[in-house]
Formats: C-alpha cells, sequence, structure tokens
C-alpha cells in the first residue's frame, strides 16, 4: 500500500469536515490521520488527510470526487517525497524515585525529543518527527514505562513553488495579523 497525502482547501464552513468523510466512507477508505487547521487566509482552512490505498486512479478519482463539494477551494493528491511533513507526539513518562534516570542527552541529541513538563513522578516529552521517527523514539522510551502517548495528524507543505493563494479564485483574502 501506498500513503497519500491529500490537502483540501475549503471554505470555514460548519459541515465541511462531514461531507469530506462522507466521500472517502463511501470509498471504504480508511482516514489514517487527519489534522484540520486554519491557513494564513482568514475564513480557509485547510485539512491534511492521509490515507494509504493500493491504487493511484483510485487516490486520483477520489481527489476529482472531493473537487466537487461546493465549500472546496482547492484539492491536492500528494506522494511522501511531494511534501515536507512532520507530526508531534507527547509521552508522559514515569520517573519513580529510584528508578533507572532519563538519559536526557540521548534524548536530546539522538532522538531530537524535549522534556516539556518536569513533575517528581514522571516527565512529559515532546517529539516532533515523522510516525517512523516518532515510532523510533517509542521503542526507545518504552523500558521507562510510558504512562500515556498521544501522537498528533500529520501536517504538511508542498515542495511546489506555488503557493495558496495561486489556487484561490480571485479575492481579496485577508491575512492574519
Amino acid at each position: 500500500m501506498t500513503t497519500y497525502t491529500i490537502c483540501v482547501f475549503t471554505e470555514n464552513t460548519i459541515g465541511i469536515l462531514n461531507k469530506i468523510t462522507t466521500i472517502l466512507t463511501r470509498r471504504r477508505i480508511n482516514i489514517e490521520s487527519l489534522t484540520v487547521s486554519e491557513t494564513e487566509r482568514k475564513g480557509i482552512s485547510r485539512f491534511t488527510i492521509v490515507i494509504r490505498h493500493e491504487s493511484r486512479d483510485a487516490v486520483e478519482k477520489l481527489v476529482r470526487q472531493i473537487r466537487k463539494v461546493i465549500e472546496v477551494l482547492a484539492v491536492f493528491g500528494y506522494l511522501n517525497n511531494d511534501i515536507v511533513y512532520n507530526e508531534i507526539a507527547l509521552f508522559k513518562i514515569s520517573t519513580p524515585i529510584g528508578a533507572k534516570p532519563l538519559d536526557i542527552e540521548t534524548i536530546n541529541k539522538v532522538y531530537k525529543a524535549w522534556v516539556v513538563y518536569w513533575h517528581l513522578t514522571y516527565v512529559i516529552i515532546q517529539k516532533t518527527g515523522t510516525e517512523e521517527e516518532i515510532f523510533e523514539f517509542f521503542d526507545y522510551i518504552k523500558p521507562h514505562e510510558i504512562l500515556e502517548f498521544v501522537r498528533s495528524g500529520r501536517v504538511a507543505v508542498s515542495k511546489s513553488p506555488q503557493t495558496l493563494v495561486d489556487y484561490l479564485p480571485e479575492a481579496e483574502w485577508e491575512y492574519y495579523q
């Protein structure tokens, strides 16, 4: 199976998430990751959807179907080498008195992860990177007792020189200040 990242730019309206996920559900395509946020332009939302599928043709058909939704301004399907992408993960790690201490230098220098909260009996470590990098760190930190683990969806930006404004209908789009 190939991993695809679909970036959908929409008007920020109620119900658009349901419309988009319904299209995937009808085709029995599972969403591996979903991140939604506003873009640099007011009123424009960006959906970053990660799916795995065997057929590029089916993914291209899916992209064409999403484009038909009225509130959708632009849709792009990417392979991993077409984008720069990352995820963020938070690990709550047990640090009881008398336990083997965490090697903070290895955590920082080798795994590029950072302690963002320190408590007497646990720490919270933040790790950004690809899914593979996050799970490599997961395997490293597992012996220290992971109390909680959460991972965000993918955020991605195209390597293409075009920007969002190149694909938006002509209008005065306001930036955030």
